[in-house]
């Protein structure tokens, strides 16, 4: 039987699409990669997705042919910035920056990894093979939403996440807490309308901004 670490991690994987969440996000394990362009339109970003879910598949079906435990494939994530934010803001898409992601369970460990990514660079070939790395994501408080139609109007809903931030007295930078969307459709079989992105922001948390004031 396939485990299913979305329904296991309900809480960060199936969020509302009418209210915002606070979670505070575990230390998880990804394979990343990093890159710059215009999603979509640039060759770093198709290289990019061509190579993690081939090392993903290699690592799942290592696992289960040694130990006859199989899980589904994480969903790809983005986490998304750029050297001058207002380009991201702004949409000036050729300068954003962007670190694409699978999360890994903890059964997934670095050896395993490194044998997946070898035997994939074997037969791919690709200069990108060796981009690839297997790094923990330390988000710690955050804010997210479901958000259901198209990635041109994710604008609003990302404000809300911002403004409750603002809220909640907290703060963010987003070279240091970086915008985070888990898209959860194949773009190739899903119309915009009915897509699902979850759209994550981390931030600090005010409480946490008086703790690091106090030991300064």
């Amino acid at each position: 039987m396939k485990h299913d670490y979305k329904k296991e991690l309900k809480a960060y994987y199936n969020p509302s699409s009418k209210e915002i969440s606070e979670v505070l996000m575990p230390t998880m394990n990804y394979l990343m990669i990093d890159g710059k362009g215009s999603p979509g339109q640039c060759q770093e970003w198709t290289d990019a997705i061509q190579t993690l879910y081939p090392i993903a598949y290699t690592i799942k079906f290592s696992i289960k042919k040694s130990t006859g435990f199989d899980f589904g494939v994480m969903p790809l994530e983005g986490l998304w910035w750029a050297d001058d934010m207002n380009d991201f803001t702004n949409g000036i898409r050729e300068n954003w920056l962007w670190t694409l992601l699978i999360m890994q369970p903890k059964i997934v460990t670095r050896d395993i990894f490194e044998k997946a990514r070898a035997e994939v660079k074997a037969k791919k070939k690709m200069e990108s093979v060796g981009k690839v790395r297997f790094e923990a994501l330390r988000e710690g408080n955050c804010v997210q939403v479901m958000h259901i139609g198209p990635f041109s109007e994710e604008g609003p809903t990302i404000l809300k996440l911002h403004q409750l931030i603002a809220d909640k007295r907290g703060s963010l930078n987003g070279k240091t807490h970086k915008h985070h969307e888990i898209y959860l459709n194949d773009v190739r079989k899903v119309s915009p309308a009915k897509m699902k992105t979850i759209l994550r922001q981390p931030f600090e948390s005010s409480q946490g901004q008086r703790s690091k004031q106090a030991q300064n």
